[in-house]
């Protein structure tokens, strides 16, 4: 154990100094230097590589939708996956514009898709159970929503990816969010409660009582499984099965915002060591997602006031861990360019 120590550490060392003796300033290159760090040491390498980017957006309904927690109604879900589908999405956009492959998968959405092209169908169920008045799915359920989901990870992993984000879309899933993020992380309930869709004021002050409502039919619950069976959404669900199982394989993950990052939450929950593997992608506008990132001790790579959700924040970060791999694997270093160094 002590040796294999000693070899991380002498790695870690050799990766720094590569980084360190580039032909700039010492640490000039702000967070691209952490990014490349980050990438070199998941992979074991000095010399990384980004193999066949994808993002994995799981969709699902929630039943705490029908209580009038969002500005839109529970129909969106596969309206939009519809539009996912069809390319004319945000995350589809951006996807294509920087080279990464979308996948959507149908975790639970409240709707027969049939053999639709393109859809991966994981479907758990017709969307969660209503939360305040019961818990969102059954731990059968929850199993089968991680286990499809490693499944999914696997199979892009045997495509030569090691490179993977996580999306997703799900109408009243902000309020899933809010609770998983309450119980994982102890802040007050009241500042993990955000306008999600779009919500006014007043809309806002109900959907915070409502939330409030469920947290007292529930009480204070501690296991991360525990709370995820109580508060997700199959797509919240999946995403946690599909990070962990990420993790396992030790390829690089790229967290969105808001609900993303409640999925890592519960799985960080359960695998601490997941954080090493783990890259920021964006600060949400969703109130809580800054809280989140504070919790976790982690600076995200941009900041654009995004809420859109989808992976959107993946797919526009990656190309910064393109650039830091770039300049890890082909920028001069003061020996090779003939450069003094200070």
């Amino acid at each position: 154990m002590q040796a294999e120590t000693q070899k991380e550490i002498t790695f870690d060392q050799s990766l720094q100094s590569k980084i360190d003796l580039k032909t700039k300033p010492l640490g000039a290159l702000g967070m691209l230097e952490e990014l490349a760090f980050k990438i070199g040491k998941i992979q074991q390498s000095l010399e990384p590589e980004l193999r066949n980017p994808h993002i994995l957006l799981f969709a699902a309904d929630h039943g705490v939708a029908k209580a009038g927690v969002s500005a839109y109604p529970p129909e969106v879900t596969f309206q939009m996956v519809m539009n996912i589908l069809q390319g004319g999405a945000a995350v589809t956009v951006f996807g294509k514009q920087n080279g990464l492959t979308i996948k959507t998968i149908d975790a639970g959405v409240n709707y027969d898709f049939g053999n639709i092209k393109g859809l991966i169908d994981a479907k758990v169920g017709y969307g969660t159970k209503n939360f305040i008045i019961d818990q969102a799915m059954t731990r059968e359920q929850l199993n089968q929503c991680l286990t499809l989901s490693a499944q999914i990870v696997q199979e892009v992993k045997s495509t030569g990816c090691n490179v993977i984000g996580f999306g997703e879309m799900g109408i009243g899933n902000t309020s899933s969010a809010s609770m998983i993020m309450h119980h994982c992380t102890g802040i007050d309930l009241d500042e993990c409660i955000g306008r999600g869709t779009g919500l006014d004021d007043e809309q806002l002050e109900r959907k915070k009582a409502l939330l409030q409502q469920a947290n007292d039919y529930h009480g204070v619950l501690s296991d991360p499984m525990e709370i995820l069976q109580t508060y997700g959404g199959f797509e919240v669900a999946q995403i946690c099965g599909a990070m962990i199982e990420a993790y396992k394989q030790k390829m690089i993950l790229m967290v969105d915002g808001f609900i993303a990052t409640s999925a890592f939450l519960v799985a960080y929950a359960i695998y601490p060591e997941i954080i090493d593997y783990a890259v920021f992608c964006h600060n949400s506008n969703e109130i809580g997602h800054q809280k989140m990132l504070a919790h976790l001790g982690v600076q995200p790579i941009l900041q654009l006031n995004m809420r859109v959700g989808e992976g959107t924040g993946c797919a526009l970060a990656y190309p910064m861990l393109e650039n830091a791999v770039a300049f890890l694997n082909k920028m001069a270093s003061f020996d090779s360019a003939g450069v003094s160094n200070k």
